[in-house]
């Protein structure tokens, strides 16, 4: 693929008897966002920290920008916040990011460019032990961008903020990757991703479940049908829809058919007997799709 930008081949990674990345092969495409879906310790940051040279793989292969993970003409290409931004609490936030530049042989303009893309002009001279967790946050993407990085890689840039700053740090992305750069994001945030990313990886147990767009994963429009009580209607609902096509969740009973197969679903709770309490069009969310996929894999390991 000529626009990829980040490759892996069952990239693995053990730490003795436990495998906390197990074979990802995953690929980032140029001027996306895109998300690396997963619970905590789903191996996420491991991944993340491979693809950047701090850790080797066990075993497979990465390959970042054409070359190798923590190759010196890589990493001056790339813009790096893992595990929180680390800086001087009794120095300002100009002054962190001065140090950055100058022990990188960058100049004090791109130190103000910095602070001003992630909206910190105004407080750039106050110590940095003043500052909110979400300016800390924006502090740090600014750190990432110091030297127009082609790829930004970003681990849970949103973790811990409030509401309003978990809003200004998903505009601080999207306007990122309007202006060029293509960002790799980590969450466990399922709703972030969904309103941010163009393609998403959905890790869990260190597996590699999915890799696709959004859209594609969350799949066409379904039915969700609500009928008391359900469990009498279920085996009505899936001799109509077809038992692969009929998934009995904590919502109701979700058709993956269309809008035009509803009077045969409802006609199917009628003869089972069951009260029809709702039926709907109905997308699913990346939630819904995250949970599916989560707990289809825990059945076929309990097997």
């Amino acid at each position: 693929m000529t626009n990829a930008i980040v490759v892996t081949e069952g990239l693995t990674k053990r730490y003795g008897e436990h495998t906390a990345v197990n074979g990802v092969s995953l690929t980032v495409r140029a001027g996306e966002i895109y998300g690396f879906l997963g619970p905590n310790g789903a191996g996420k940051t491991t991944t993340l920290r491979m693809l950047v040279g701090l850790i080797r793989p066990t075993s497979g292969v990465a390959t970042v920008l054409g070359g190798v993970p923590g190759d010196a003409i890589v990493a001056a290409r790339i813009g790096v916040l893992i595990e929180g931004p680390g800086f001087y609490p009794y120095l300002s936030g100009r002054d962190n990011l001065s140090v950055m530049a100058r022990y990188r042989g960058l100049s004090d303009s791109q130190v103000d460019d910095a602070l001003e893309r992630v909206r910190l002009s105004d407080r750039a001279d106050d110590k940095f032990r003043t500052y909110s967790l979400g300016m800390k946050q924006r502090l740090g993407v600014g750190s990432a961008l110091l030297g127009e990085p082609d790829l930004l890689i970003l681990d849970e840039p949103t973790n811990g903020l409030d509401p309003a700053g978990m809003a200004e740090m998903r505009s601080l992305i999207i306007d990122l990757a309007a202006s060029g750069h293509s960002v790799l994001l980590s969450s466990h945030m399922l709703s972030e991703v969904q309103e941010i990313c163009d393609r998403v990886g959905v890790i869990s147990g260190g597996t590699l479940l999915a890799e696709s767009t959004v859209a594609e994963l969350r799949g066409a429009t379904t039915m969700l049908l609500r009928a008391e009580p359900a469990a009498v209607a279920f085996p009505f609902v899936q001799r109509a829809a077809g038992s692969q096509r009929t998934m009995l969740t904590d919502k109701g009973i979700r058709v993956e058919v269309g809008a035009d197969q509803a009077p045969a679903l409802a006609r199917a709770v009628v003869e089972s007997g069951a009260d029809l309490l709702e039926l709907r069009p109905d997308e699913r969310s990346l939630e819904d799709v995250f949970f599916e996929m989560t707990t289809r894999r825990e059945l076929e390991a309990a097997k």
